[in-house]
């Protein structure tokens, strides 16, 4: 006579609810997001205060043939911050990242990060870092492939994906992460600031995955314009190439994969 099966242990839940439950956990984080970063949102005067109190003592960027600045709009740091801001914290643009874009931005995401993570330049247990994350798209899909010790950096932050911070001066240690990502190199006034605090806080044999617009002219918030693939590569002195590739990646065109020098 058969045994008779081991009772279920005690506490564990059937798989196939759990698996029916992922659709709605998803939803409840969806709105949860959405009702942080939509209800009362700091101005972009108080998040300009917040952000430059932390003091970002920076000098004038080198030039370069390969990128073409546009530091004449702004009159000080203040005013460039205020400008970025005024993107950041619009409630309709807000709205449509939030509700419109997300699932549908989520998903590419994670499309891109599973590929990487089939080449082995990402891993579950990287600590990883999207840099100008808006409201943490690029988050939510690295967790949703698996890597869970994600976390995301904007002006104005957007819990529980992304925490307030400049990308000319991250919050972080050095050394800090496996795995960084952005698609904002456009936004930088200070490109090869930008670049220094990648490399700053990655750790060595880290990845950096940067999604970039080469040729074309950017939006109204840019704050250069990248000419020629060379002047980003140029800046990461302490990396070295994985690859540069063509990609379509909501209008940006190409795709920088570098590598943290182990020294």
């Amino acid at each position: 006579m058969p045994a008779d099966p081991k009772p279920p242990r005690a506490g564990a839940l059937p798989a196939r609810p759990l698996l029916l439950a992922l659709p709605f956990i998803s939803m409840l984080l969806l709105l949860y997001v959405y009702s942080t970063s939509t209800a009362s949102p700091p101005s972009a005067a108080a998040a300009t205060v917040a952000i430059a109190s932390a003091g970002v003592p920076l000098t004038p960027s080198p030039p370069s043939p390969h990128i073409r600045m546009r530091r004449a709009r702004f009159r000080s740091y203040d005013d460039y911050l205020r400008h970025q801001l005024n993107k950041t914290l619009d409630p309709r643009l807000r709205r449509v990242w939030a509700t419109r874009d997300w699932r549908r931005k989520v998903d590419a995401f994670a499309r891109a990060f599973a590929g990487l993570r089939r080449e082995g330049l990402l891993r579950n247990a990287s600590r990883a870092l999207c840099v100008g994350a808006r409201l943490g798209q690029e988050v939510a899909a690295l967790r949703q492939v698996g890597v869970a010790d994600a976390v995301g950096i904007d002006l104005a932050p957007a819990p529980p994906l992304v925490v307030r911070g400049d990308f000319h001066a991250q919050p972080f240690p050095d050394a800090t992460f496996d795995f960084e990502f952005s698609n904002v190199f456009d936004h930088a006034l200070y490109p090869d600031r930008f670049a220094a605090e990648i490399e700053r806080t990655l750790r060595p044999g880290g990845v950096a995955v940067l999604h970039v617009a080469v040729h074309r002219r950017g939006d109204k918030y840019s704050a250069n314009d990248l000419l020629d693939v060379q002047g980003l590569v140029g800046l990461f002195r302490g990396c070295d190439v994985v690859r540069v590739s063509k990609v379509d990646a909501f209008g940006l065109d190409t795709e920088v994969i570098l590598r943290k020098k182990r020294w």
